[in-house]
């Protein structure tokens, strides 16, 4: 259908929960997810996430982000400005409505918790797309990676600081922020001359044995414990070691052992566990289903008119501006991280949950069949990129 795998997985996900499967057939959907069993879901998802973000983390262009990150900072700051505060102002608006926000949490802390989901990026899906369609050389790639680099980043901050507040202390919150920069400076600079040692050895030996892969593995757990005890989330130690692993023979055969069992095993547990959280019938009323369209046509205008804006300003044509509002539109798996995130912590509830939820499938669903329209059959004609479908 032209559709990334990822957006089969977020649907299947959906089917499987008390949306479908469970009003269908809810003894059978209690069989097959019985409530003993979601504490065990929820931890090997979480496993599966870490490891996947670490290989987006693993083929990260630092040199693309470098050489285009002026341009991009302006795509990224005009995507991010503009959803921010219109999610912002959704969440001051729906923050004394039942079931929306947890019964602690405070106006700013609703206003930013809304505003970091309203802005954040799919950038592994980005990243898939622009790779996928032979662009990842091209102005538009460069561009879209970058400023989906930089507004997923701010994004994450933005969540960090929501987090640490929703502690009740600035120890919290300190320990949170501080770890979080300090964790980064250290992996992306020391860390990374450290580990330049494990490229030097692949190159050598021609491959990563299994003793290599072992303690790659460890560090990425080491990582994500880290950054989850210092109250950010398990994902950006992942991420970040990423980042800083040798490219060359190293990053490939890594990708090469641990990408197909982390995609086709691991991560769809974590869009079954979103669909066992998400409850598409608690979205029930005219009312809701309003606030539903008024949160998908905020993200959309948000997100895609504003990188659209800053692209042209920034001298690009009109179909490139408009295929990158469209890859930066797209929340997909980032988008549910922050959701999960958001219900596990209690900053939100079912409701709001399943409403953000809606959001993001459909943002998603939009990306490909737009991008396909607008740039890649033009693309085509030009030469620039083959006719290889979209896939996951």
């Amino acid at each position: 259908m032209g559709q990334p795998q990822v957006v089969g997985e977020m649907i299947a996900g959906v089917l499987l929960g008390p949306s479908l499967l469970g009003w269908l057939a809810p003894s059978v959907q209690k069989w097959l997810f019985p409530p003993q069993a979601m504490t065990i879901f929820f931890a090997v998802s979480q496993v599966g996430l870490s490891i996947y973000m670490f290989l987006v983390g693993l083929e990260f262009r630092r040199d693309l982000f470098l050489g285009k990150a002026r341009s991009a900072a302006a795509v990224s700051l005009a995507g991010m400005v503009t959803p921010f505060l219109l999610g912002g102002a959704i969440g001051y608006v729906l923050l004394g409505q039942a079931g929306m926000f947890g019964d602690k949490v405070t106006t700013v802390e609703a206003i930013l918790y809304m505003g970091a989901s309203m802005c954040i990026t799919a950038f592994p899906m980005l990243a898939r797309i622009i790779y996928e369609r032979g662009l990842s050389g091209t102005a538009l790639g460069t561009l879209a990676l970058a400023a989906g680099a930089i507004d997923d980043a701010a994004a994450w901050c933005i969540l960090a600081v929501v987090l640490a507040s929703f502690g009740g202390s600035w120890n919290v919150a300190a320990l949170a922020i501080g770890g979080g920069i300090g964790y980064g400076i250290l992996v992306l600079t020391v860390g990374r001359v450290l580990l330049a040692r494990l490229g030097r050895t692949a190159e050598e030996r021609g491959s990563v044995n299994s003793a290599m892969l072992a303690f790659t593995l460890t560090l990425v757990m080491l990582g994500s414990w880290f950054t989850d005890a210092v109250g950010i989330y398990a994902v950006f130690g992942a991420f970040i070691l990423g980042v800083a692993m040798p490219r060359g023979t190293f990053a490939t055969a890594v990708q090469q052992q641990v990408e197909p069992l982390t995609v086709v095993l691991l991560l769809p547990l974590f869009f079954t566990y979103s669909g066992l959280n998400t409850r598409l019938d608690m979205v029930d009323t005219p009312y809701l289903w309003m606030v539903s369209l008024i949160v998908l046509a905020a993200a959309c205008l948000g997100k895609a008119g504003a990188c659209y804006g800053a692209a042209r300003l920034n001298g690009e044509d009109h179909k490139t501006s408009m295929a990158v509002g469209t890859l930066m539109n797209a929340r997909g798996l980032m988008e549910l991280i922050i959701l999960n995130i958001g219900l596990q912590k209690g900053v939100i509830k079912p409701t709001l949950f399943s409403i953000m939820v809606v959001m993001a499938i459909a943002t998603t669903l939009m990306a490909s069949p737009i991008f396909e329209w607008l740039y890649g059959r033009e693309a085509r004609k030009q030469g620039l990129v083959g006719d290889a479908p979209l896939e996951g």
